[in-house]
């Protein structure tokens, strides 16, 4: 999956003259906490919401109201942004976006053309959607995990036997993470089926496999978090 079929379009960009007053108006605006700053139309920095914190004065200033403001908006973007900051092109994968916020442990990337226009931004949020896509959790409430050894035909075996006990497989992920050299885990979301099916799918399964577990999710009451 590449990163332009993902990221945010046409994203809010600020001049590096900007004040900060005005870049902050424009977070609060448009419910983000990092704007790509440009000159001459070209990305130069990123500036976040916790850069214009750090900037502002303090609560405890002996500054007016008028002084305050004043201070605010002669302090300019270009001078608390982050310069050169990490930056993806469009057609960089979604994966090498995840990795490289992981590494650096930053939660948002600025996407650039050949021109060093920028075109897109991608937050940790878009990673999400992507995984909860290619998941297929919104489509299947049967989860299957499977450790399965690591080589030629194995999947293919597996996935035949998933088939042959009527089951409809949505999505297939893999993982070589926190198992045995050889092995590799094969997590497998299927359509629902009624419970004396899938109790025979997991008898059929259980016979040739390790089967980790099988679980079915009820995504019809997500918990959601207070607004007390």
């Amino acid at each position: 999956m590449l990163v332009k079929e993902w990221m945010a379009k046409d994203p809010v960009v600020v001049d590096e003259n900007t004040s900060i007053m005005k870049a902050t108006q424009l977070m609060k605006e448009h419910r983000i906490r990092r704007v790509p700053v440009v000159k001459d139309g070209k990305l130069v920095g990123i500036v976040s919401d916790r850069d214009i914190k750090e900037a502002a004065p303090s609560k405890a200033t002996s500054l007016d109201v008028h002084e305050l403001y004043y201070l605010l908006s002669e302090i300019k973007v270009k001078d608390i942004m982050t310069p050169n900051p990490l930056v993806l092109v469009e057609t960089d994968s979604v994966e090498r976006a995840a990795v490289i916020m992981l590494e650096n442990k930053i939660s948002g990337l600025p996407v650039i053309n050949d021109r060093g226009e920028v075109v897109g931004v991608i937050t940790q949020t878009d990673i999400l959607k992507v995984m909860i896509s290619i998941s297929g959790i919104y489509h299947s409430p049967i989860q299957l995990a499977v450790e399965l050894e690591d080589k030629s035909g194995a999947l293919h075996e597996l996935l035949t036997s998933i088939r042959e006990s009527g089951a409809r497989i949505v999505s297939v992920l893999t993982s070589k993470d926190n198992v045995p050299p050889g092995y590799r885990e094969v997590y497998i979301r299927i359509q629902d089926m009624d419970e004396k099916d899938l109790a025979s799918l997991k008898e059929t399964l259980g016979k040739t496999y390790k089967l980790l577990y099988v679980i079915k999710e009820d995504l019809s009451s997500l918990p959601t978090r207070s607004k007390d």
